[in-house]
This record gives structure tokens, C-alpha cells and sequence, in this order.
């Protein structure tokens, strides 16, 4: 018997102001499901996923969630207000005995359970909540950018732990690996309407490329039928005869079909003009060192930055990414060393943080008050790398409609917010950009073109960026900064620049000879009060006895595939049998070698 879906949305419709975000829309997830839900910014997607989530009401069609059925739902701006710590807000829901899951999570997504909610950044509260979903693991999970102020370690041990898990999921993501990695089916929100693909993120764009291209061939078609039936209503005297009235019924019907077609939103016209040419060397840092109190951002660095480079920064949260590009920029003077600035630079700086953008003003102010864009006596104009604009027409540049543009900004979604700021950012011509997490909030398209547009420009680029897919595409050098005032410079992108690291690990590797575990499980447990993380110290707990359940099933399968006439009569059991068997030796050699090698650090602590 068929299970019932984990949700289901029937016939959904909703407005806001007037304007439809879908109209009878329908769509079921089902236990096991990882869907992407994917849309470009604007297309309704948080919207889409509060739905699904219960917590905006449509106007009309229903949500059913089974019962015994649980949803849950990691909210972009979480409201903690309530309560004192980060931990206290991410184990609400949760016994006290399980209070464990929290200190996991917390571990693996690098934030502490015991912050205070009042001194919480926007990033931390974000990872608490992310934190509480992956500790409560509802049947489905719906998961709003979870990559946003994610460093790339903790992308990764979200990654993995999506991987593993066999809760159903839906996902909404700016990173394009991300969503391949975890992937099996795609919803797609286009003009109000969901379209469903047995097939993971990988697969989208061109199903989409070719989605379009079908329905622009049916419209060229339709189009065609429209000018050939309307030659013959205003040629053909005999139209007006009774029995060709049907006909004319029919010409007004496809005009209306025509005029009733949504017109597909184009791509953002973006443009990115190069000032004058800088120097061919653009930075030289010599022996930089700089510390704030006891921790070290970085020692003894140095590195020559030319025209035309694209140098990307690497890194865990915190370590001090944005600080050196200010200490290379010449914002910071270091400690120790010299940086040397080329001449005729001209920067432009993109900041994650959205402090350039006024919540409560409107788009228009916000371009046309800005001091760099401000045209001088005309309200309704901005100045556009030199040249005077209307307002109106450079935010449709950016895909803002007309309507938008007297709307405050904190009405704008997260991509909006992104697209607005780099409207602010392109206006100015510049030769050294400077972009702090451009990728963030941005849909995939823009994302594409915002790509080609650096790839095109004449200037430097230097950014801070957790997205792997974008790195690879971008950067043509890496500075991975990885704490304790250790930053080293690579070739290539993060691809590149983690092979080059695990090349230059391998000779370390070979030298350590790695102790043969012993085949019977562990009966005593060391003292775990040591250098221990607590996921490491749970797990070592646990070890004993998944090694016991697995030495048991061992057992039972060798048992099993010993009966003399199995292979014969029972082929495919035995194969069966076979490879789990395989399975099981594999598990627990591997949980006997991790056993081994936790007992020793434990040991040595």
C-alpha cells in the first residue's frame, strides 16, 4: 500500500496587493523527497515555502499534512525574542535529554549555544535556527538559503548531514553545488506556476532552456494563426455571411489566449564599465602581520596582486577575511609590513552586510540620494557611470517594476535587497571591485550573468565568497585563510586549491603508520574529559555498541549464507545476502579503525 504524501497543496491561490503570486497551484512531497525549489528572485519562493509551511493562509485551496505528520520550517529572520541564549531558542522544542543534538549542531554550523540572543549578529541567530530544524528533524524540512553566513566548512557538514539523513526536504539555494550535491527532484516556480521534474538540481537549466524554447515556438505559432485569421476577417467579405461568425469567435479567442499569456521575466541588464586603467600592479604587501588583542589574522604575508587579477579569500567565519581585504585596500594599517597601492585605482566595494541599503527608504532614494548617483537639480535621475538616467527606467535595468519603486526596501526579498545593491554598485565606474559575498540571495540567472560580467571586466576583482561553484568560475587565485595568522596563496579556484592541498598533505600521510584495529569491540571506555569536541566525545561513547550491533549481524549473515543449497535454490538471496555482509565487514572496520583513533586522541590529551 501506498504511503500518504508527508504534504500536499491543492489548488492553491494567493495575492498581495492586488497582485497574483499563484492561481490554483498544486503540488505533494512525499517521505524521502529532495526537492529543489527553484524560481527566479521575486517569483514568490519564500512565499511558496511559508505555505507550505503554515504560516501564510492562501485565499483560497487547501494544505493537508497527515497526521503524525510533522513539518518544520528554518525561517530566514527567526524571532528569538524571549529568550536568553542561542541554545535556549534552538532546544525549545526539544527534553532536556536530547539537549545533545543541539550542542552537535551547534558544533558542526560554529556558533555558540550559550550567546547571549541580545549581542547575537543577524548570521548567528540564522545558524540557531537552522541549528533547532536539524535537531528537531521533522518528517519534512523546509530550508530558506541555509548556506547564508555558512562558511564552506559548515556548508559541508550540512551537506553531509542532508546526505545521510532519510528526512524528506525541500531546499531553496543560491548555491549551485549545494543543490546539485543534494538533489533528486526540482520544483520550479515560473509566473505563478509549478512545474515538477523527477530530477535533481543538475538537470534544471536545461529543462528550463527547453521549456522555453517550446513555448516560444507555440507562441510564434500562435502568432502566425493570429495574423493569417485576421488578414482573412478584414479581407473576406464573406466573413460577415452567418455561417463565418463561428470563425471570427474563434479569431477573438486565440487574441485573447495571446493577450492572456504571462510574459516571461527577462534577465537583468546589467553593465559594468572599467574606469581608467590602473597600474599593472595593483597591491603589494610585504611582511604584512596584524593581530586584534590575542588573535592572529596573519603573519609575515606576502603577495603582489596584478591588473586583471581575480583573487578570491577563503576561509573559516571570523578568521578574518574582511580584514585583510581592508589591510590590502589600505582602510587598516597592519601591525607589521608595508602595502603598496598602484596608481589611478579607483574602488568600487559590494557589502554582505546590506548597511549601504536604509530599510525604511524607498527605491528611488535610495539611488537617487546616494551621493555617488545624485544628479544635481532633477529629482527623478541618477548618474550612471557618467551619464544622467531616470530612475524608473535603471531599476528596470535590474528587473524592479514601476510599482516597486516607490516601495520601501525592506519590503524587497533577500535577492531584491542583492539586486538592488549591485544597481548602487555598477552605477560607478571603477577599476578594483571589491565584493563581500556578492553571490548571496541572487537567483541563478543573475548569477550567470553576474559571472560573465567580471569575467568581462577590464579591472581587479578581490571577493569573499563560501560558494564553490562561483570560486571555481571566478577566481583565478585563492587566499585561504585558515586561522592562527596562516594564509596562503593559490592558483586557481577552490577546486584547484584543494587539490593543491591535499597534494601537499599526501607525503605527511604516507609517513604516519596507522595502527591495525583489533577485531573484538572495545570493553572499557576511556576517559573522555580531554581535547575532545562533543560530537567526538558522543561518538566514542557510542562506538561499543554500534560495534556489538554490527559483530552481531555479521554473524547472523554468515550464518544465513552458509546453508549448503542457498546459492543454488535462492540465487538472488544469496547475492543479497553477499552484499550486505560486504557492507556490514566494511562498517565495522571502519568503526573499529575510528574507535581506535578517538580512544588514542583521547589517550594523548
Amino acid at each position: 500500500m501506498a504511503t500518504p504524501p508527508l504534504l500536499q497543496l491543492t489548488d492553491v491561490s494567493l495575492t498581495f496587493g492586488g497582485n497574483p503570486v499563484f492561481d490554483n497551484l498544486s503540488l505533494t512531497v512525499h517521505q524521502g523527497d529532495r526537492v529543489a525549489l527553484v524560481g527566479r528572485n521575486g517569483s514568490g519562493k519564500s512565499t511558496l515555502m511559508k505555505v507550505m509551511a503554515g504560516l501564510v493562509e492562501p485565499d483560497r485551496g487547501t494544505r493537508v499534512v497527515p497526521t503524525g505528520s510533522s513539518v518544520g520550517y528554518m525561517e530566514q529572520e527567526p524571532d528569538l525574542s524571549g529568550f536568553e541564549t542561542l541554545g535556549d531558542f534552538a532546544a525549545s522544542e526539544l527534553a532536556a535529554s536530547e539537549m545533545y543534538r543541539v550542542e552537535r549542531a551547534s558544533e558542526g554550523l560554529k556558533f555558540d549555544p550559550d550567546r547571549p540572543v541580545s549581542t547575537a549578529s543577524g548570521g548567528e541567530r540564522r545558524r540557531a535556527a537552522l541549528a533547532k530544524l536539524m535537531a528537531e528533524a521533522p518528517d519534512l524540512m523546509l530550508l530558506d538559503e541555509p548556506t547564508n553566513h555558512l562558511d564552506i566548512e559548515a556548508i559541508s557538514w550540512l551537506e553531509d548531514e542532508l546526505k545521510s539523513t532519510r528526512k524528506g526536504f525541500v531546499l531553496i539555494s543560491h548555491d549551485r553545488r549545494f543543490l546539485s550535491e543534494l538533489t533528486r527532484a526540482t520544483l520550479w516556480i515560473d509566473r505563478g506556476e509549478v512545474r515538477r521534474q523527477e530530477q535533481g538540481f543538475s538537470a534544471f537549466e536545461a529543462w528550463r532552456d527547453k521549456a522555453w524554447d517550446e513555448e516560444d515556438t507555440q507562441r510564434h505559432k500562435l502568432d502566425r494563426k493570429i495574423k493569417s485569421e485576421g488578414r482573412w476577417a478584414v479581407e473576406g467579405i464573406s466573413a460577415r455571411r452567418t455561417r463565418n461568425q463561428g470563425r471570427l469567435r474563434a479569431l477573438q479567442d486565440l487574441r485573447k489566449e495571446r493577450s492572456g499569456q504571462i510574459r516571461r521575466q527577462g534577465s537583468a541588464a546589467l553593465e559594468l564599465t572599467a574606469g581608467p586603467k590602473s597600474g599593472k600592479k595593483v597591491i603589494e604587501a610585504k611582511g604584512v602581520t596584524h593581530a586584534f588583542g590575542d588573535k592572529s589574522i596573519v603573519r609575515a604575508f606576502e603577495m603582489t596582486i596584478q591588473r586583471g587579477d581575480r583573487v578570491a579569500f577563503v576561509g573559516p567565519n571570523g578568521v578574518g577575511k574582511t580584514t585583510l581585504i581592508k589591510i590590502l585596500t589600505g582602510e587598516i594599517t597592519p601591525d607589521e609590513g608595508t602595502v603598496k597601492l598602484g596608481t589611478n585605482l579607483v574602488p568600487a566595494v559590494f557589502d554582505q552586510s546590506r548597511a549601504q541599503l536604509d530599510p525604511d527608504a524607498s527605491l528611488w532614494d535610495s539611488l537617487t540620494q546616494d551621493r555617488g548617483m545624485r544628479v544635481s537639480g532633477s529629482s527623478d535621475q541618477v548618474m550612471v557611470r557618467g551619464a544622467p538616467r531616470h530612475v524608473v527606467g535603471y531599476l528596470k535595468d535590474f528587473l524592479f517594476d514601476e510599482r516597486q519603486a516607490r516601495a520601501p526596501v525592506r519590503s524587497l526579498s533577500g535577492g531584491e535587497k542583492a539586486r538592488l545593491l549591485l544597481a548602487k554598485l555598477l552605477a560607478r565606474e571603477s577599476n578594483l571591485l571589491v565584493l563581500d559575498e556578492p553571490t548571496n540571495d541572487l537567483d541563478v540567472e543573475t548569477l550567470d550573468l553576474l559571472q560573465e560580467l567580471l569575467d568581462d571586466y577590464d579591472g581587479t576583482v578581490m571577493f569573499i565568497s563560501h560558494d564553490r561553484d562561483f570560486l571555481d568560475r571566478v577566481a583565478t587565485t585563492t587566499v585561504a585563510m585558515e586561522g592562527i595568522g596562516r594564509a596562503t596563496v593559490y592558483a586557481g579556484g577552490w577546486s584547484d586549491y584543494q587539490a593543491q592541498k591535499r597534494a601537499d598533505a599526501a607525503p605527511e600521510k604516507k609517513a604516519k603508520s596507522a595502527p591495525k584495529p583489533e577485531k573484538s569491540a572495545p570493553t572499557s571506555k576511556p576517559d573522555t574529559q580531554s581535547s575532545l569536541s562533543f560530537t567526538e566525545k558522543h561518538r566514542l561513547e557510542e562506538l561499543p555498541t554500534v560495534i556489538d550491533r554490527l559483530t552481531a549481524e555479521i554473524a547472523k549473515l554468515e550464518e544465513f549464507l552458509a546453508q549448503p543449497d542457498l546459492f543454488t535454490k535462492e540465487p538472488m538471496k544469496f547475492k543479497k545476502g553477499t552484499e550486505a555482509l560486504v557492507e556490514r565487514q566494511t562498517a565495522l572496520a571502519a568503526a573499529e579503525e575510528e574507535w581506535l583513533e578517538l580512544a588514542e586522541k583521547a589517550e594523548d590529551a
